[in-house]
């Protein structure tokens, strides 16, 4: 009897609906999280886009206690996008306020080279929208245009300062244009070595996330309530705070109407 093959058996049957079996990996190689304090950092260019470094991705956040990557990052359904339209054609507000919940929410990615780590190589820095929005503004002003640029891009400045009640990300441009590297060996290894962003996220299939939705909306063993947090790793410049702190009664729950909604 094989026995490495009973114990993933065992543990496949042990794992929730819902719950990410996706092997686990160092974080910290192909992501970059910001530290309290001053960091200085480069924007390298996507080498999947080379028009935009930024990558918008979307997220559902604590249903099945987990964070799940939406499908329509992959031009696929999403089960919970299509039951929260459903929510909204109502003119019940719990209804709304539960599909506002329900909607993914938008994380950015893009790639960095953060100085004094260099030889950790690219890495993706995760943001939120204030961020985001601040180098947009940066990248339309022409006074800083292409910040990204390998010959006369420019540095920024990340300061990270705990606030009330998540840490505060503030963005400072330094004045003066620098190649990325003046060793065009890195530059050229920094420009094709990059990790692949979906890679590290699990893909959720249809029916999974329908059943974890469906488990979330009528839970059997956690009660009559549920409060879930996200359960990423979030970057420190607007934690989202996200949880679907929202009372859940099982005798409301209409299995037959939920599968009439996807069909």
């Amino acid at each position: 009897m094989n026995l490495d093959l009973i114990s993933s058996k065992l543990e496949q049957l042990q794992t929730k609906p819902g719950q990410n079996n996706q092997q686990k990996f160092d974080r910290s190689q192909y992501f970059w999280k910001a530290p309290q304090g001053k960091s200085q950092i480069r924007f390298v260019p996507f080498k999947e886009n080379k028009e935009n470094p930024f990558s918008e991705l979307y997220f559902h956040y604590g249903i099945g206690n987990r964070t799940m990557i939406s499908p329509i990052n992959y031009g696929e359904k999403d089960p919970i996008v299509e039951f929260s339209k459903e929510l909204r054609k109502t003119s019940e507000p719990e209804n709304w306020r539960l599909a506002k919940k329900l909607e993914p929410k938008m994380r950015v990615f893009a790639p960095v080279i953060v100085r004094g780590e260099e030889n950790k190589g690219v890495r993706f820095w995760e943001f939120g929208k204030q961020v985001y929005q601040e180098l947009l503004s940066y990248a339309a002003d022409e006074d800083y245009g292409d910040f990204t640029d390998v010959a006369q891009g420019l540095d920024m400045t990340v300061e990270v300062v705990q606030g009330n009640p998540y840490p505060q990300t503030s963005l400072r441009v330094k004045p003066k244009q620098s190649p990325l590297s003046e060793d065009n060996t890195s530059v050229e290894k920094w420009l094709s070595d990059q990790p692949e962003l979906l890679k590290y996220y699990k893909k959720w299939s249809y029916d999974e996330m329908k059943t974890a939705l469906q488990n979330w909306l009528n839970p059997e063993d956690e009660g009559n309530s549920i409060v879930d947090g996200p359960a990423t790793d979030f970057g420190t410049d607007d934690k989202p705070g996200y949880t679907l702190n929202v009372k859940q009664k099982s005798n409301d729950f209409n299995e037959n109407e939920f599968e009439d909604i996807f069909k």
